[in-house]
């Protein structure tokens, strides 16, 4: 008689730990030991060998040229993001799913929730078809733990989009880059609608107006001049990288008015030069939380898809 491992019950819940790469050697193990009377059984029965299958599926799906931009735009839909939320929580019937989002404030037919709401998610391997009647896959259980804390992707990123609002966010999270940079990242045309749209949602900030003109201190010796107290508190409070104006009065306490007036007269005294820095966007708090959101993301597809892609290779 059959071996019926529970196995693939325990990989697919969010808590696990075991990477797919390990998980597939342990399938494998478990092939190896199995002696199936059938080989219809081993198929119908086995969830080992369901497991398998929807490996190899989930290979086809992430093999596609533009699937990174698909399972974004397929994640930017608050419904959608709810019911891989339920599917990582428990089971849950069709019309189960219906009075779910029905309590939350969307009326939708069974009809209308099968063919905009799971229908994508399954497109993109996330969600398979089961006894459940859906369930989630390895990928979609990894995919739902990232995303658990991002509930309004689709009020922070344009849905149906060619994804340049999430390449320019990742692209700083290495730093600031300056409209050029930016402009290698994303097509040329669209990279001023993009950054506005992305400082509009409060997730990039750009160091425009004064903050971009810095303040360094020369190598003429401040004891060669008569300082008041306050021109001295202002210029040790200038760093050997310079600083902007703002910060300045922040650091030593002043007003920026009167920042500006210390400023002047340091600058008669050659004790201060100043330097116009290139016009440089970066991320805010939230920006770097999406951003690393977006790279965590981009790097499981990668992961995921060369595992499958080597499982595969190693059966033939």
């Amino acid at each position: 008689m059959i071996e019926t491992p529970h196995y693939p019950v325990t990989i697919v819940t969010v808590e696990n730990r075991v990477t797919l790469d390990q998980t597939l050697r342990n399938l494998e193990e478990k092939c190896k030991k199995c002696k199936p009377l059938t080989a219809l059984t081993c198929v119908t029965e086995c969830k080992t060998w369901i497991l398998k299958n929807q490996i190899r599926k989930l290979n086809e799906k992430l093999s596609r040229p533009n699937y990174l931009e698909l399972l974004l735009n397929t994640l930017k839909n608050r419904r959608r993001l709810q019911i891989l939320e339920m599917a990582s929580k428990q089971h849950y019937s069709i019309s189960k799913i219906q009075q779910k989002l029905s309590e939350n404030g969307y009326k939708h037919s069974v009809q209308t929730i099968l063919e905009e709401y799971i229908r994508p998610l399954e497109e993109v391997g996330l969600l398979q078809e089961g006894r459940n009647p859906f369930d989630l896959t390895i990928l979609g259980s990894k995919v739902s733990e990232l995303i658990k804390n991002f509930p309004d992707l689709e009020e922070t990123l344009p849905p149906h989009s060619e994804c340049y609002e999430e390449r320019a966010v990742e692209s700083m999270l290495s730093g600031p880059k300056t409209y050029e940079e930016i402009r290698r990242v994303i097509p040329r045309k669209s990279a001023a609608r993009v950054l506005s749209r992305l400082q509009k949602a409060s997730l990039v900030e750009s160091n425009s107006g004064k903050n971009y003109i810095f303040f360094f201190q020369t190598k003429r010796c401040p004891s060669l001049e008569n300082l008041s107290p306050t021109e001295s508190r202002v210029y040790e409070n200038i760093p050997d990288q310079g600083i902007f104006a703002k910060k300045l009065a922040n650091d030593a306490g002043i007003s920026l008015r009167r920042t500006y007036k210390y400023l002047r007269k340091l600058k008669g005294k050659k004790l201060i030069f100043e330097r116009t820095r290139p016009l440089t966007y970066g991320l805010t708090d939230s920006g770097i939380k999406l951003g690393s959101m977006l790279k965590s993301l981009r790097n499981l597809v990668g992961e995921t898809r060369i595992t499958s892609e080597k499982f595969l290779k190693d059966r033939r």
